[in-house]
């Protein structure tokens, strides 16, 4: 699905030389170079805070911790996102509210949340699933209208371009009160491990988080407030130093594939190809996740890997019907999209080294299966 020994031996050399700076450094833990990575993406990002976390998980769990929930607070989320969401919800002691998504785009659908919307709502997660932009105008403004926090799941969608409604521009994750993100390998900006940051531009905001991530210290061996051990290590800062750079190549190389694998599937009955705004800067496509119609998905997926074409089905249960988040309440009717999605997509290898022929070949094989 990824291919992160090509996109390696493109930037080894830089990538050996930050490295080897950690190494005769020997600031291995929220050193130098944490700090220099740490100013370079909120200067692409145009946000005044980075924290460096450890994960993508941890960045979801300490931006909800830095909000003064109390349990059984609710929060608003997607039903068709990876558990990761809503799981840090649950460790808190949170109440999950899952929506349903829009069928299009396949982000929060903004009707579904307002409807979701209590007296004990707190929080709105928007996710930027597979690099799509969520509606956030809509949602910002159902923020403020009901005096709620937004917290950006950016795990999928960092350097994708949000245009508002008055034509300006910001990237996702400059635009919720806290964002999150992940720096897994796959990830559009991947680190050689597990790594992740919380962006946000209220500065109160961003002292709690930064006593959180470091076990509730402003100052060493006084805790002021319940913490967690969360910090981004040197090593991993240097890989992302040096891939940041690269980034907007990287989308714009994925973009391009992306083009090419619609005009393949052009008009095909059997196909709904991802939505994208005209100039695609709205989808960084960290999936390329297709719908398919009338047909048999898994089948699909078989004939596939037959062909040793590699592929995933991004997600195969909703959320709502997961053992561990399981509600009694939950109305089905209120899901009919995710539900659907879920027996129909489909997603194709997408990364910034796929060649033109190899995604000749995969479509070559994708309508093959369809015209049985």
């Amino acid at each position: 699905m990824v291919d992160l020994k090509g996109q390696l031996e493109f930037i080894k050399s830089e990538v050996d030389q930050a490295m080897q700076e950690v190494m005769d450094d020997t600031s291995f833990v929220n050193g130098p170079m944490v700090k220099t990575f740490q100013s370079d993406l909120e200067n692409y990002l145009g946000v005044k805070h980075v924290i460096p976390c450890g994960n993508g998980t941890d960045a979801l769990q300490v931006a909800l911790m830095s909000l003064n929930l109390q349990p059984g607070d609710e929060v608003i989320t997607a039903d068709f996102t990876f558990a990761a969401t809503v799981e840090v919800i649950s460790l808190l002691r949170l109440k999950p509210v899952l929506v349903d998504v829009d069928s299009k785009t396949f982000n929060i659908d903004p009707v579904a949340i307002e409807k979701a919307i209590t007296s004990k709502t707190k929080v709105i997660i928007p996710v930027h699933l597979f690099g799509q932009c969520a509606s956030m105008d809509t949602i910002l403004t159902l923020a403020k209208k009901y005096n709620l926090f937004v917290v950006e799941d950016n795990a999928q969608g960092i350097g994708a371009t949000y245009t508002h409604s008055d034509g300006s521009c910001s990237k996702t994750g400059s635009l919720g009160h806290i964002s999150a993100t992940s720096f897994f390998p796959s990830k559009n900006l991947g680190a050689f491990g597990d790594g992740g940051a919380i962006f946000t531009n209220d500065d109160e905001l961003a002292h709690s988080i930064r006593g959180i991530v470091n076990h509730g210290m402003y100052k060493r061996y006084y805790h002021d407030v319940v913490g967690v051990n969360s910090r981004l290590d040197s090593i991993q800062a240097a890989v992302l130093k040096v891939k940041l750079k690269y980034l907007d190549f990287y989308n714009e190389r994925r973009k391009e594939s992306a083009v090419r694998y619609s005009a393949l599937f052009y008009n095909h009955p059997n196909i709904i190809t991802p939505h994208r705004d005209a100039s695609c800067n709205s989808h960084v496509f960290h999936q390329y996740t297709l719908r398919i119609i009338d047909k048999d998905r898994d089948a699909l997926v078989q004939h596939l890997n037959v062909n040793e074409i590699p592929c995933g089905v991004y997600y195969p249960v909703p959320l709502h019907a997961q053992k561990a988040y399981k509600d009694p309440d939950v109305i089905e009717e209120n899901f009919k999209v995710t539900n659907q999605l879920v027996k129909e997509v489909i997603s194709l290898p997408m990364h910034s080294e796929l060649k033109l022929d190899q995604i000749d070949f995969i479509a070559e094989k994708l309508l093959e299966f369809l015209s049985k």
